[in-house]
């Protein structure tokens, strides 16, 4: 994955000086004719990866729809001032524009504390997911009152991917979880074994348990896929890919009539799969995708990680074609040989023999592949 340049990262820390004092307090208290929100993100993220930290596609992504529809936006973590994002690819255009925004950029880089905040001045909150909202989100007690205070006070609340780890141990007045009883959703079981193994074991809890053992109505879309929870004005959605909508319901909720907006790339790729894991296209349209409005290598990515929950002939069958129609642009002989062994799982032994063929065609030592072929 790309990193920043140096350019970019000197240009940043110049704005961040500049813009500085400007950045570090709070919005003005919101009226009918100004909409403010606070942005929730996780500050336990330390630099090489020592301590996982927030998503920067997340909060791009976000950040760019409250820019377009108006919305005034702070920006707070519990300790407050610089935060430390995970690894993301800057060359990513949502990702560009807002590191190019030298006003978002400052308060990014002195964020507020939730101590300091008041919900009064806010008709919204959106917490930003990232493995790190699991570690230091739960256990912020001014950060579990503004989210209650917001909510009491007719606001919304909105979070996304791990961000609802914010919301498992937030009370209303009355004693009650802020979750019981409403339909939510975040990152989920299965997803957490698929990409988070790293951090796992070091995990209080699993964030789908937890909003189940908190009286949620836990609901959810397969791996990776869009599920948004819209239960009145609480939101909640699963994963990265579920930004955006989250992020545009909050806008609706806030009553502000929504902009169309196209759907970035990666979005519209998922989107896409869920279209094709739903029946509602043939393969040979999913094969014909074109790579001007998709990312062809992320289809083949999900059907890889898909075949592993695949418990069906028809899952496996979905599987293979989501791997095919990425399998020429990722051009790795692991992929290749995946589509092999799930070709061989489904009966189609010549099928089978021709990938592995064509493996090693390429690459005559691949050992896992003349194995396999010796076998059929």
């Amino acid at each position: 994955m790309k990193q920043p340049t140096h350019y970019i990262l000197l240009v940043v820390s110049l704005l961040s000086a500049l813009f500085g004092a400007l950045a570090n307090r709070p919005a003005f208290a919101a009226t009918p004719d100004s909409k403010s929100i606070v942005m929730i993100l996780s500050g336990y993220g330390q630099p090489e990866q020592q301590t996982p930290g927030y998503e920067f596609d997340e909060f791009a992504k976000a950040y760019l729809v409250f820019q377009a529809h108006g919305i005034r936006v702070d920006i707070a973590s519990p300790q407050g001032g610089k935060i430390q994002a995970d690894k993301y690819d800057p060359a990513k255009s949502y990702n560009q524009q807002v590191l190019n925004d030298a006003a978002i950029m400052a308060k990014l880089n002195n964020s507020l504390s939730t101590a300091q905040l008041k919900a009064s001045d806010y008709n919204g909150i959106f917490i930003v997911g990232g493995k790190g909202a699991m570690f230091d989100l739960p256990k912020d007690p001014a950060l579990q009152q503004l989210i209650a205070d917001i909510y009491q006070q007719q606001g919304t609340v909105a979070a996304v991917c791990h961000g609802p780890a914010a919301l498992v141990n937030v009370k209303l007045a009355d004693g009650s979880y802020l979750v019981a009883n409403k339909v939510v959703n975040g990152f989920s079981n299965e997803e957490e074994h698929l990409f988070g193994k790293k951090w796992l074991a070091d995990f209080d809890f699993m964030l789908q348990d937890k909003l189940i053992e908190r009286g949620g109505h836990f609901q959810s879309s397969p791996m990776m896929l869009s599920h948004v929870a819209v239960d009145n004005r609480l939101i909640t959605g699963q994963n990265p890919a579920s930004t955006v909508v989250v992020a545009r319901e909050l806008v609706k909720a806030l009553g502000i009539t929504l902009l169309p907006m196209a759907p970035y790339k990666d979005d519209a790729t998922l989107a896409l799969v869920a279209s094709w894991l739903n029946g509602n296209m043939t393969a040979a349209q999913l094969l014909a995708a074109d790579a001007a409005q998709y990312q062809l290598e992320l289809l083949g990515m999900y059907g890889y990680y898909y075949r592993h929950s695949a418990g069906t002939a028809q899952a496996l069958q979905q599987a293979l074609v989501l791997m095919q129609a990425g399998q020429s642009t990722i051009n790795n002989p692991a992929l290749d040989m995946a589509v092999a062994q799930t070709q061989l799982k489904l009966g189609d032994k010549a099928a089978a023999r021709a990938t592995l063929q064509q493996i090693l065609a390429t690459k005559p030592d691949f050992a896992a592949a003349t194995a396999l072929l010796a076998t059929l």
